[in-house]
């Protein structure tokens, strides 16, 4: 593979999983405790022989340049003309930023002519899949491909939103079309069409003769799947490569967790007893950023108080994480993650950090990193009441509160209208002082 090229487009903005994309590029959301979304690709990659990357971001991509640059550049030696470099929009070819997938590539044409390769593959950064590109490169280079295009069998109510195609005997792609309405099915299988991955294998001197072209075309949205694609399945030798999963189970894994809902799923399906997504397979290992963190530990379950026993059941917990005294049910727990006595979480997902107070409940939620949760909290339990919080609800129920959100303040100004509506309002207890015996507020949250 040392004469191909990855250039992985990770400059997506990712609006619909707002509020997660809200301060981060969609591939740099977390996924599966420890992982971003980006490792996956990655990670095919380098498991693939691929060791020569052009990442090309664009919106909010610092985490996601922190990240690559934290958990990647150890992986690659220059002096052995090894590398991930990432390429913010550079406008040296107009003052644009990225119109599209194509004009993206082709607005870095310089960065790839200088590593004069003779292959250039094509990845979208922001699917989790395990697929080695090392046997879709030789597939076409054994055909005599000018493009080769990645090929995935998906259900007909799902291909609207997907480029669908239509092949030969001969896997030469002869029909292509970018989110039909009506998506044509695969012959003798009404119910399947065959969808574009967004993986594409060019012959490098192709791929600038078609991005230039491109370019001067002012009718062009400048997009693969909607331009180039469509324009050289006549002219040129087009073929589609099927996806061969490298996932080992009995049904090919491929998602695109682009919505709140889509991603909330694929998350909740790594702690299930036969998850879908195999993350402990050690011939195709998922690297990722790993801190130097702690083990997770879970405390009070010697102390005789059934109600305060710190355990997690069928989840996953991260290093540095802490359930002291609270219950984790059915759930995924980031780095760092604290869950304090007599606190509940249930089917949800908590991004690093996040600390959860004494008798808070979360249910069917996720939590981006550092929030807060104040004591006696509760989120997901009454919708209406999270949607007046200003909470976002996704269409399937599922809470999702961002790093910016102060519930500090939400929890106060309910109390607050709480002790109003009956009639005044009660000193807190943690006011109450007698002389020689602490404050009750100043106790170390580590007794919790």
């Amino acid at each position: 593979m040392r004469d191909v090229l990855a250039v992985v487009l990770a400059g997506g903005k990712g609006t619909r999983l707002e509020p997660l994309t809200r301060d981060r590029a969609k591939p740099a959301v977390p996924f599966g405790g420890n992982y971003r979304i980006i490792d996956f690709v990655l990670s095919n990659c380098l498991n693939s022989g691929i060791r020569r990357m052009l990442m090309l971001t664009q919106y909010k991509a610092m985490s996601l340049d922190r990240h690559v640059h934290l958990g990647w550049s150890d992986f690659f030696s220059r002096e052995l003309d090894e590398f991930i470099d990432i390429l913010p929009p550079q406008q040296r070819i107009d003052e644009n930023w990225y119109q599209g997938t194509a004009d993206a590539v082709y607005q870095n044409i310089y960065s790839i002519e200088r590593e004069r390769p003779e292959h250039t593959l094509i990845l979208a950064g922001d699917h989790i899949y395990k697929m080695n590109y090392g046997t879709m490169v030789d597939y076409h280079r054994s055909v005599g491909a000018d493009l080769t295009v990645g090929a995935l069998r998906v259900n007909r109510s799902e291909a609207t939103e997907f480029g669908v195609m239509q092949i030969d005997e001969d896997s030469r792609i002869v029909g292509f079309q970018e989110k039909p309405k009506d998506p044509l099915p695969i012959p003798n299988d009404p119910n399947h069409a065959l969808a574009s991955m967004g993986i594409y294998v060019f012959n490098t001197r192709f791929l600038f003769e078609q991005l230039c072209a491109d370019a001067n075309n002012p009718a062009s949205h400048h997009d693969f799947g909607k331009n180039i694609i469509p324009a050289n399945i006549e002219r040129s030798r087009v073929f589609a490569f099927p996806f061969k999963d490298e996932n080992r189970k009995r049904d090919a894994y491929w998602r695109d967790v682009g919505t709140l809902d889509a991603y909330y799923e694929a998350n909740m399906d790594l702690v299930s007893i036969d998850p879908q997504l195999n993350l402990y397979d050690s011939a195709w290992p998922i690297r990722t950023h790993q801190p130097n963190l702690p083990p997770p530990k879970f405390v009070f379950g010697s102390q005789g108080d059934g109600e305060r026993t710190g355990a997690a059941i069928d989840s996953i917990v991260c290093s540095g994480t802490i359930v002291s005294g609270g219950r984790v049910q059915h759930s995924v727990l980031g780095p760092s993650v604290r869950v304090n006595s007599y606190a509940h979480v249930s089917d949800s997902i908590l991004f690093e950090g996040v600390q959860v107070g004494r008798h808070a409940r979360i249910r069917r939620a996720i939590i981006d990193k550092h929030v807060q949760i104040p004591a006696g909290f509760e989120i997901g339990y009454d919708l209406e009441k999270d949607r007046a919080r200003g909470f976002t609800i996704s269409p399937g129920g599922i809470v999702t509160i961002a790093k910016t959100e102060d519930l500090s303040a939400v929890s106060a100004s309910e109390s607050l209208t709480s002790a109003l509506s009956e009639g005044g309002i009660r000193q807190p207890f943690l006011h109450r002082s007698n002389p020689g015996v602490p404050n009750a507020g100043t106790r170390s949250q580590d007794t919790t």
